[in-house]
């Protein structure tokens, strides 16, 4: 749908975009296409698409054939949601909140793709969840604000890398698929916003303890710009320690996380001492 066609629609359901819910909607319907085509589904697939607000993007989803979920937050939004989808067959609208959602209740054991124009208020904690917790989700194409989607796809030694990025790499491999003008939303956003897509991995990208891991990665990137050896400081090690640590690891002790790929971090952790 365009951009008249939403803001009709928006007005015949008496619905205002919510700046506390982070509402800018898709009115580009050739970019819709575009994004349902990046995310390679079609007849038989399944796909979920969180936050479908008027669903410019579901119907475009729609039309490859595959079965889509519409899950949309904003109860207000759940009858224009539904008036634009009537009688598609394989459209089915949910209102729920897919940061608190039973992801294997709606799904079961089929894998799946997520589809979906995230706001920037969840878009990075929702992706780091179900990356996390839902292994049937085996594609992910997300529209986030431009910052949001450097991190997720960031690797390293690139000015966005950190914490988020590494955790993505353990599970998936990410990649900008897109750049998107403000000039495709209503209300036009104050960012730019670009397309994501992850795909996950058939295995971790490491083998190692994930809870050691993560505490290495999260207190790594806690200080920007601080060395390695400060960061196994604050994991209580003494500068001795941490020291052989590094050296054991291949790294060297005032080089900063920002430069060390996956694989050096978990090396790091198969040799921190229980």
């Amino acid at each position: 749908m365009g951009g008249r066609a939403i803001r009709d629609l928006a007005a015949r359901h008496g619905v205002r975009p919510s700046k506390s819910l982070g509402q800018n909607f898709l009115t580009d319907p050739n970019l819709a296409r575009a994004i349902a085509s990046d995310a390679g589904v079609g007849p038989g697939d399944l796909v979920v698409e969180v936050g479908s607000g008027f669903g410019s993007l579901t119907l475009a989803l729609a039309a490859t054939g595959a079965h889509v979920t519409a899950v949309e937050f904003d109860r207000l939004l759940i009858p224009a949601l539904i008036e634009v989808t009537e009688g598609i067959e394989n459209i089915a609208v949910i209102q729920d909140d897919a940061m608190k959602m039973d992801w294997s209740g709606l799904t079961g054991e089929q894998e799946w793709t997520l589809c979906a124009n995230l706001p920037y208020n969840i878009a990075t904690p929702l992706v780091l969840d179900l990356l996390a917790g839902v292994p049937a989700i085996r594609r992910f194409v997300v529209m986030v604000q431009r910052e949001a989607g450097e991190r997720l796809a960031a690797q390293a030694g690139e000015e966005r890398y950190g914490a988020v990025s590494v955790r993505v790499g353990y599970a998936a491999t990410a990649r900008l698929i897109r750049s998107v003008p403000s000039t495709v939303f209503w209300p036009k956003p104050t960012v730019e916003s670009v397309v994501v897509r992850l795909d996950r991995l058939a295995s971790p990208a490491v083998d190692v303890d994930r809870a050691v891991l993560w505490r290495v990665i999260d207190v790594s990137f806690a200080e920007r710009r601080k060395t390695m050896r400060n960061a196994l400081r604050r994991l209580g090690l003494d500068v001795e320690t941490a020291d052989r640590v590094l050296a054991d690891s291949g790294v060297g002790p005032s080089q900063r996380p920002e430069e060390l790929p996956l694989a050096a971090f978990a090396r790091i952790a198969e040799r921190i001492p229980a």
